[in-house]
C-alpha cells in the first residue's frame, strides 16, 4: 500500500491519550502484494486519500464511517467493505464508542492472475458495504494468522476466496473449479498426504502439477470440497489426535505437526473438534468421561 494517509491521521491517533488505540501494519511474508491493517481509534482519523490496491475491510466493533463515491457510508460489526483502487475516500469512527476494524490490501495484479484462466475482467463491486458470511469467515481466518505470517497455501486460498467474493458482489457467476483435470487435483492431494508434517509451498504444487496456484486451488476445492491449505491443516489435526492418544506431550505434537506453538495447535484443534487437545487427551484416557 503506497498511499500517504497524511499527518492529520497520525495526529488523530495520537491525541486520544488514555483511550485504547492501536494501529498495526503487517505484511505477509508468504506472498508479496498482500498487506494487513488492524486499527482501533476514536473520531475522524483519515483525510481523503487513495490506495493503489483493493482494500477489503471487516468491521469488528463500533461503526465505520467513510465517504466514498460522493456518499457517506457506514459499516456495522460483521459487515464487509470494499474500496477499489484509486478511488478517493476518508475514514473514521461513526459513533462516540470508537471503531475497531481490520483491512486487507491486495494488489490488483494478484487478483488479475487469479482471474486470468477464466478470462474474466477485474470485478467492479457497486455496493461498497455488504454482508457475506463465506467471505467474512475467510477474512477472519487470515487475520488470525497475520501476526505469525501466512503460509503460501493459505495466502493463495485467501486470494482465491476474495476473488470469488468480489465476483459474487459484482454480479459475476463464480466458476466451478476451472478446467483442470481431476488427475492434477489428485496429484496435489497425494503430495499433501505424504508431506503434511512440513510446510508445503504453493510453488511445489505448481511445479508438481504444472498448474497455476489459483486455478489449482479452485480445482482442488471443486474435487474435494476444501482448499489445499484446509486439507493440509486437517491432515495435521488428524495426526495430532493420534499422537495425543499415543501420549506425546502437546508441545512436541505442535512442533512435529508444523504448528507455530502449542496455542496455535489448541486454537485449530478446538475449532475442528469442539474440544481442546488437553480435554481430548483426558477423554481418550477415560478421565472425566461420563
Amino acid at each position: 500500500m503506497k498511499d500517504d494517509i497524511g499527518k492529520h491521521a497520525a495526529e488523530g491517533l495520537e491525541r486520544l491519550c488514555g483511550e485504547e488505540e492501536r494501529v498495526q501494519m503487517l505484511r505477509s511474508p508468504a506472498l508479496p502484494g498482500i498487506e494487513f491493517l488492524q486499527a482501533r481509534f476514536f473520531g475522524n482519523v483519515f483525510e481523503p486519500h487513495r490506495h493503489d490496491t483493493y482494500a477489503i475491510g471487516l468491521t469488528m466493533g463500533g461503526v465505520q464511517r467513510f465517504s466514498y463515491r460522493g456518499e457517506e457510508r457506514r459499516s456495522l460489526p460483521g459487515q464487509i467493505l470494499v474500496l477499489h483502487p484509486d478511488e478517493k475516500h476518508d475514514g473514521g469512527a461513526g459513533t462516540d464508542s470508537g471503531l475497531y476494524y481490520r483491512m486487507l490490501y491486495i494488489e490488483p495484479s494478484l487478483l488479475a492472475r487469479s482471474l486470468m484462466p477464466r478470462g474474466v475482467t477485474m470485478p467492479f463491486v457497486g455496493a461498497p458495504v455488504f454482508d457475506d458470511e463465506r467471505l467474512r469467515r475467510s477474512l477472519e481466518g487470515a487475520f488470525e494468522r497475520f501476526d505469525a505470517g501466512l503460509g503460501t497455501l493459505m495466502a493463495d486460498d485467501l486470494v482465491a476466496e476474495v476473488t470469488e467474493g468480489l465476483l459474487r458482489h459484482a454480479g459475476e457467476k463464480p466458476a466451478a473449479g476451472g478446467a483442470v483435470p481431476q488427475r492434477q487435483a489428485d496429484i496435489a492431494r497425494d503430495f499433501i498426504d505424504g508431506n503434511f508434517e512440513r510446510n508445503i509451498h504453493s510453488a511445489e504444487l505448481e511445479a508438481l502439477t504444472g498448474t497455476d496456484r489459483f486455478l489449482l486451488s479452485r480445482a482442488f476445492r471443486a474435487s474435494f470440497g476444501t482448499s489445499p491449505h484446509r486439507y493440509l491443516l486437517m491432515r495435521r489435526l488428524r495426526q495430532s489426535r493420534q499422537l495425543i492418544e499415543d501420549g506425546m506431550p502437546l508441545a512436541e505434537i505442535a512442533a512435529a505437526m508444523g504448528f507455530a506453538d502449542q496455542s496455535h495447535l489448541t486454537r485449530h484443534f478446538k475449532k475442528a473438534y469442539g474440544l481442546t487437545p488437553g480435554r481430548w487427551s483426558l477423554l481418550v484416557r477415560g478421565i472425566g468421561a461420563p
